[in-house]
């Protein structure tokens, strides 16, 4: 077995025993790909597969359509092949010897298959105790290895290179939409894949954090916010810039302004063993000092890897509260939006260090 392999599956039993739990079933696709290697992608409402870890073993669950795929990336696994249902595959695995306190990851199990699965076991005679768990899978990803940062590394090198070809071709005229596809084409050309569809959202479209680029057409003066990333080897890059064509007023000059202090203010004080509401707040005090405490709604940032919205999560809200950890990588991204005239929002992304954040970008912002 690869020492990786030994090393994440021995921390994610450590938790396993933890949470007196026997096994746990893995259905989310990073957290599977996390454990196994295994990089088969979902196309809803199908399922590539499942892990099942118990403290002692290691099966991937899947059907004929992945058998070659999940035997050459999952070696370190036991391939289990569905003959009739992944329910009767699982209880196979599962066995009757003895009571099963089974966890699952609700996030990620379909209402369709929590009702199909506890069937099948109990009537293949199994006894299971179903247990919903948070977190197990997703806390190990967020400290991100060496191997990890350098492919996150890669993968936002590709995408601020594919942001300046892009920038250098923004005129008037230009469709959202146009300027979106030249995005996709020049990441996919470069060999990587996309993270996610890129965002462009130009003039009062920019107020909209996550608008679809449709067929408004890019005007001089007006803020155009382009919010793209690539993925290599597996690993995210979230990337936003807020552009203009021509000379930019008094207005975009003052919001561009007070977005890029608080980003730079965030950026200077984060650190880890901080809390996520203080490491939000460092960058909405300088925002809300401003005036536009109701134009910033969305958190700070967010944690990419394996996804491009991971763990940890810097929001300002009680109930996703966290600590920050040495290792982390997550955006930097404040913004205002104004209905009516549109939005800044500037994004990079940090590798926390125990006492300050290194910003991994090197695409840069206008200075005036």
């Amino acid at each position: 077995m690869s020492e990786q392999t030994l090393t994440r599956l021995a921390a994610l039993r450590e938790r396993l025993a933890q949470n007196s739990l026997d096994a746990l079933l893995v259905s989310g696709q990073e957290n599977r790909r996390y454990l196994s290697g295994f990089t088969a992608r979902e196309e809803f409402p199908e399922t590539c597969g499942m892990l099942l870890i118990s403290r002692e073993t290691a099966w991937l669950l899947t059907d004929f359509r992945y058998q070659e795929w999940a035997r050459a990336e999952a070696p370190d696994y036991e391939i289990k092949i569905y003959q009739v249902s992944l329910g009767a595959t699982l209880a196979e695995c599962l066995g009757q010897a003895r009571k099963i306190r089974l966890g699952f990851e609700p996030a990620y199990l379909s209402y369709r298959q929590y009702q199909r699965l506890p069937r099948d076991l109990t009537d293949a005679g199994l006894d299971v105790d179903w247990q919903a768990v948070e977190n197990l899978v997703e806390e190990l990803r967020e400290v991100k290895t060496r191997e990890e940062l350098a492919a996150i590394r890669r993968a936002l090198a590709l995408t601020e290179t594919v942001l300046g070809e892009v920038a250098a071709l923004l005129r008037p005229g230009l469709t959202e939409a146009e300027v979106a596809w030249e995005i996709e084409r020049r990441l996919r050309e470069s060999g990587a894949d996309i993270a996610f569809f890129p965002i462009v959202a130009a003039g009062p479209n920019s107020a909209r954090p996550h608008h679809h680029p449709g067929d408004y057409r890019l005007e001089v003066g007006e803020p155009i916010i382009i919010d793209m990333g690539a993925r290599a080897d597996g690993y995210s890059a979230d990337l936003t810039r807020t552009l203009i064509l021509g000379p930019p007023d008094e207005e975009f000059r003052k919001i561009y302004r007070i977005v890029r202090q608080a980003q730079e203010r965030a950026e200077k004080e984060l650190k880890a063993g901080m809390d996520s509401q203080s490491a939000d707040s460092l960058a909405r005090e300088i925002i809300a000092g401003a005036g536009y405490a109701e134009a910033f709604g969305h958190s700070l940032g967010h944690g990419v890897g394996l996804a491009v919205h991971e763990a940890p999560s810097l929001s300002p809200l009680k109930e996703r509260a966290t600590t920050l950890r040495t290792g982390s990588v997550f955006t930097v991204e404040p913004g205002i939006y104004l209905t009516g005239w549109g939005g800044v929002r500037l994004e990079d992304m940090v590798l926390l260090h125990e006492d300050h954040a290194e910003v991994l970008n090197r695409a840069g912002f206008y200075e005036w």
